[in-house]
């Protein structure tokens, strides 16, 4: 999946993802040079029904996300009327998983799960 969509979440009022580190994945990406897409965030996104995760959840060549828990994340799309395709989607939980871990995952997809399953 390397022509991936990398989005990143900045969970902006949740607050459930720690700060250190959507600090260092956001600051890795940018370092990093790639094309990504930040978004405030999902939850509010979802609620809204904001047309871009149409457009997240259709790109070609898949999609990368940074945000939370797997199954969250597409239930959020889905509640918007987007559902994240069963292929071509890695999802990257960066409440759980370290910075270092996520930046790779979105950089070149190392060590995801196939169908961006449960991390």
């Amino acid at each position: 999946m390397s022509s991936a969509r990398i989005v990143y979440c900045n969970c902006a009022y949740a607050q459930v993802v720690p700060k250190a580190v959507k600090t260092e994945v956001l600051r890795g990406l940018v370092e990093s040079g790639v094309d990504f897409e930040a978004v405030p965030d999902l939850c509010e996104m979802s609620a809204r029904g904001d047309p871009a995760l149409q457009r997240i959840a259709g790109a070609d060549g898949g999609v990368r996300i940074a945000a939370c828990f797997p199954r969250a994340v597409r239930w959020l799309f889905h509640a918007a009327q987007a559902p994240l395709p069963a292929e071509r989607v890695e999802i990257f939980n960066m409440r759980t998983d370290a910075a270092a871990e996520t930046i790779e995952g979105l950089l070149d997809g190392s060590g995801a799960p196939a169908g961006g399953e449960e991390r």
